[in-house]
C-alpha cells in the first residue's frame, strides 16, 4: 500500500511538471520560471545548520499514524546543500527543475537533472544540493516508519566541488 502511495505522488508530480512547462524550452535558463510557473510553492526558507547556502522548504505531506511518509518540495539556490544525512527508511528524490548534485558516502558525486529519480538507500550518508551554476528544485519522499533522519557534517567545499575536480572520472 505504501508503495502504491509514493507510485501516485510520483506519477502525479510528473504529469503536473509535464503541463506547467508545456510553454518553455530546453534552452531557457531555469531562472527564467516565474513563480506561477512552479508546480508548488516555493515555501519558508530554511534555517538550519544541516543546510549551506540558502535553501526553502514546502511540506506537501507530514508523516503521520496513516502514512509514514513525508513529503516536501525543496527549492536549493546555487551552491546550496545539505550536510551528509541518512534516513532509516530511505528517500526518493523526484528532480523538477534546475540541476543538482547527489553523493553517497564513498561514492563520486552524481548530476540530477529535471525529470530524473534518485533512490537512496536506508542508512546510507548522502547529501544533494543545488550545482553551482543552477538552482535545484526536488520533491523528497522520505520514510518515518524506522526513525527520523540522523544528521552529519557539513558537506565542505573541496567534497562539494569534487565532481567538477573529477568531470572525466563521472563521465
Amino acid at each position: 500500500m505504501k508503495m502504491i502511495s509514493i507510485v501516485i505522488i510520483a506519477v502525479t508530480v510528473f504529469a503536473l511538471t509535464s503541463c506547467n512547462n508545456a510553454n518553455t524550452t530546453k534552452d531557457e535558463p531555469v531562472g527564467a520560471q516565474t513563480e506561477k510557473e512552479l508546480i508548488f510553492e516555493r515555501g519558508d526558507k530554511i534555517d538550519s545548520p544541516n543546510f549551506t547556502g540558502n535553501a526553502w522548504l514546502n511540506n506537501l505531506v507530514t508523516a503521520d499514524d496513516e502514512n509514514q511518509n513525508a513529503v516536501g518540495s525543496v527549492t536549493f539556490a546555487p551552491g546550496a546543500r545539505t550536510s551528509w544525512h541518512s534516513h532509516p527508511a530511505g528517500q526518493i528524490i523526484l528532480a523538477l527543475a534546475g540541476v543538482g548534485y547527489y553523493q553517497e558516502k564513498g561514492k563520486l558525486v552524481e548530476i540530477i537533472r529535471k525529470g530524473e529519480v534518485v533512490k537512496c538507500p536506508h542508512n546510507i550518508p548522502h547529501w544533494h544540493g543545488a550545482s553551482p551554476d543552477s538552482k535545484f528544485i526536488q520533491v523528497a519522499i522520505t520514510g518515518r516508519e524506522n526513525g527520523p533522519t540522523a544528521w552529519f557534517e557539513p558537506v565542505t567545499d573541496d567534497e562539494y566541488n569534487s565532481y567538477i575536480n573529477n568531470k572525466d572520472k563521472n563521465k
